[in-house]
């Protein structure tokens, strides 16, 4: 049991009271790293609340008993399973009305934050007359509930906008994004900023002395909840919400701004319209599938540990893909050199660099310390100081043989050699490789600042300590791991590819590659296929295929078996299927009455779902979730459908199987039933 408080005992809340008459009242969850509300949790809340409310002190400031965050946000595996027992909106009125009490105490109340706050967090701090935050770069506030499929349930759609306005809370809200502590006081979020070590101390002082928000900022809270004020606005959020999701795939953000524009009146009632809505959302596919994604994410987080004994990084090959590893690994903190047979290609990849670092390094003081971690070495002097080698020299199986045999014998005898190799089977290559448990693939996704995923690739004379190393690694430098099999393709292109040349092929019958490309992201995937083909490139798609097209016994068309001209590779030249400009495809325009082919989208979705059974069959990776996992974050999967897995689940395997026969009747043997379609996994 933690402190009492007047004869009242908390498991999770240490009170205690100051000699000048306010209150901290420290969250802790017991037997949790992690703050992560319960319902446990707010319970006890609710007694102590009870008490305050009966005895005021001068103040109460709510701080965190964690050393690393404030609250990371509502307990997750807890409100699914309040969904599976139908209880979500119990939850829901449980949280907002020991909120709301916070919201109605008679004395001040502060939070003050700390490291990350998130979700329910942010939604207490918000019940909270003020906010003061640490200036430390780990202080992050938001409320990411859009990527559960929900949106704040707890208050905090009600309570945001009238205090920072529509615009911005919308904002905050409907991408989910998080804020420095900076940033959340620009925005009125925040009252004060200070430095770590002060942070209680200035939240006791705002508690004793508070003081009044500014008129401007009162007025404009005010002026954009009015009810002229959110007819206007809602349909301009509508707008902006369309251009990136639709609301069919993705109905929580339109139901935020549907239930904000419709619902005036006092702060029950609009909290009760949150509660209905957010408790709807719950029960979609749509929240559950998402909500599958992330204890997916966690399952890959937690691969490998935390020490990788990694610290020194050299890079062979100074390509897109090369280039972008080095740079990464530099902005992550890993020392880290470069190398390659022509220096023009290096400087190019260094200039690269700079403009990523540019980007994500805000602060201009430290970025010649970032940059300064990535250096060129021509010489590939710095092999033999590295704890890891990464190779992403071309992809030709005795290129890389070669550079084996020359690099390995100058690395130290702990480090570990890795190829980026996107489908080259590791038996190949490691024929000349020594110390074959030290060496693994370590297959990234272009581009490399964007894609999370990170393949480690498996052949059966790998260490399972230099594996375990390498999820280590990837995890220090936010990437996610999942091991894989060696075989051709591994995982993720393995899966991508039939879909790819199912792409490839309907475009060469004539079909515009707007069409195919509108096919794909109708059914949920980030990007088309012909414009995913031109961003990867053509020469690369080209080696993959002579890789991959044989061991599925696919026929290739033309736009993949040859080598792309000069200058046509796709977007990097400017030029390929489609034609790019500023970085963006020009799609050719349809004509208007050109209806694309009933079934494109089943010929797009259906190699792919038909090869993640035959992979999944295969043993490619361990179990059905792992491919899943794999398959969204490699490929942007639809995420809302859960997987590929999870997908035919919920659709019917049968009912799919016959889509499949109906296609193989139309389109040929590709279509035929790959092996596994009869796994109990798949039911």
């Amino acid at each position: 049991m933690a402190v009492g408080f007047d004869g009242l005992r908390f498991e999770h809340w240490q009170v205690e009271t100051g000699a000048d008459g306010v209150v901290l009242v420290a969250i802790d969850r017991a037997g949790q790293a992690v703050n992560a509300l319960s319902q446990d949790m707010l319970i006890e809340l609710d007694a102590l609340v009870e008490r305050l409310t009966i005895d005021p002190p001068r103040g109460v400031v709510f701080r965190s008993g964690k050393a690393s965050g404030f609250v990371a946000g509502a307990d997750i595996r807890e409100f699914r399973d309040f969904d599976a027992r139908g209880t979500v909106k119990d939850a829901l009125f449980r949280g907002q009305q020991v909120f709301q009490k916070i919201a109605d105490l008679p004395c001040p109340t502060v939070a003050a934050i700390h490291g990350y706050c998130m979700g329910g967090g942010t939604e207490l701090a918000l019940a909270c007359r003020y906010r003061v935050a640490s200036s430390d770069p780990s202080t992050r506030i938001g409320l990411p509930e859009v990527k559960l499929g929900i949106y704040p349930g707890w208050g905090g759609s009600v309570r945001l906008p009238r205090l920072v306005g529509a615009p911005a809370a919308m904002d905050l809200m409907l991408t989910g994004r998080t804020l420095s502590a900076t940033a959340a006081r620009a925005a009125g979020l925040v009252d004060k900023v200070v430095d770590a070590p002060m942070l209680i101390d200035t939240a006791i002082a705002l508690a004793l002395d508070p003081r009044p928000r500014l008129f401007q900022q009162r007025f404009q809270a005010w002026a954009t909840n009015t009810w002229l004020a959110r007819q206007i606005l809602a349909p301009m959020l509508v707008k902006q919400v369309s251009r990136k999701a639709r609301r069919e795939h993705y109905p929580a953000p339109y139901s935020l701004i549907d239930t904000w524009r419709r619902t005036g009146g006092g702060i029950q009632s609009r909290l009760a319209a949150e509660r209905k809505s957010v408790a709807r959302l719950a029960a979609t596919p749509t929240a559950r599938n998402l909500t599958r994604v992330f204890f997916l994410q966690e399952r890959l987080k937690a691969l490998g540990g935390k020490d990788s004994g990694i610290r020194r990084v050299h890079v062979v090959g100074a390509g897109v893909m090369g280039g972008d590893i080095a740079a990464w690994s530099a902005y992550k903190g890993f020392d880290v050199t470069l190398t390659d047979r022509e220096q023009p290609i290096i400087a190019a990849a260094l200039a690269r660099a700079q403009e990523l670092f540019a980007r994500k390094v805000r602060d201009d003081t430290k970025r010649p310390e970032v940059s300064a971690r990535l250096v060129a070495d021509p010489d590939g002097a710095g092999a033999a100081q590295a704890d890891l080698v990464i190779e992403a020299i071309v992809e030709r199986a005795q290129a890389k043989r070669e550079l084996y045999a020359q690099v390995e014998p100058r690395m130290k005898p702990d480090a570990l050699l890795t190829t980026n190799t996107s489908s080259i089977p590791l038996v190949e290559l490691r024929e000349v490789v020594q110390r074959p448990a030290q060496f693994a693939g370590l297959h990234y996704f272009n581009p490399v600042a964007l894609m999370p995923l990170v393949e480690i690739v498996r052949h059966d004379l790998l260490a399972a300590d230099t594996e375990r190393r390498l999820a280590a690694f990837c995890r220090s430098i936010d990437k996610l791991p999942v091991p894989v099999a060696g075989t051709p393709g591994f995982l993720v292109n393995r899966v991508l590819f039939p879909y790819l040349l199912e792409a490839a092929t309907a475009f060469a019958e004539g079909i515009p590659g707007r069409a195919i490309d509108s096919a794909a992201t109708r059914f949920g995937m980030p990007m088309g296929p012909i414009e995913l083909i031109d961003t990867v490139g053509l020469d690369v798609a080209t080696g993959v295929a002579g890789e991959l097209g044989p061991f599925l016994g696919l026929e290739i068309p033309a736009a993949l078996s040859i080598t792309p001209e000069a200058g046509r590779r796709g977007k990097k030249d400017g030029h390929g299927l489609y034609r790019w400009e500023n970085g963006k495809p020009v799609k050719p325009e349809t004509a208007k009455d050109y209806k694309p082919p009933a079934d494109l989208q089943d010929r797009l979705m259906l190699p792919l779902l038909n090869e993640a059974v035959a992979a999944l069959h295969d043993g490619v990776v361990a179990d059905a979730d792992l491919l899943d996992a794999g398959v969204i974050f490699g490929t942007g999967f639809a995420p809302f459908r859960g997987g590929p897995i999870q997908y035919i689940r919920e659709t019917g395997a049968d009912a799919l199987l016959a889509t499949l026969e109906a296609l193989r009747s139309r389109h040929g043997e590709r279509f035929r039933a790959r092996p596994g379609w009869d796994s109990p996994a798949l039911r």
